[in-house]
């Protein structure tokens, strides 16, 4: 595990180390979820899948739509009542 100590800006702004950016191949941009629990942060990195990994659970998806016997003509209806809350 790396270590390393940083501050907080004036702003609410905390630098992340060039150590841990670079062990963690973290760059610019780069988006992350904030959790907080008691007196510790985390920073969970948001990574965009691969389009291989996307692939993979769409695929996924369909074979579960397909054994809950859902159509294509069922989105519609679903997003309608996911939308109004039922």
């Amino acid at each position: 595990m790396a270590l390393a100590t940083t501050k907080m800006s004036s702003r609410g702004q905390v630098v992340i180390p060039l150590a841990i950016r670079q062990k963690m191949g973290l760059r610019e941009g780069d988006e992350f979820i904030v959790m907080a629990s008691g007196d510790a942060l985390m920073l969970k990195v948001i990574a965009t899948p691969s389009s291989e990994e996307f692939d993979a659970a769409l695929k996924r998806l369909r074979a579960h739509a397909r054994k809950a016997g859902l159509k294509r003509s069922d989105i519609p209806k679903v997003i309608k009542a996911v939308r109004e809350g039922q």
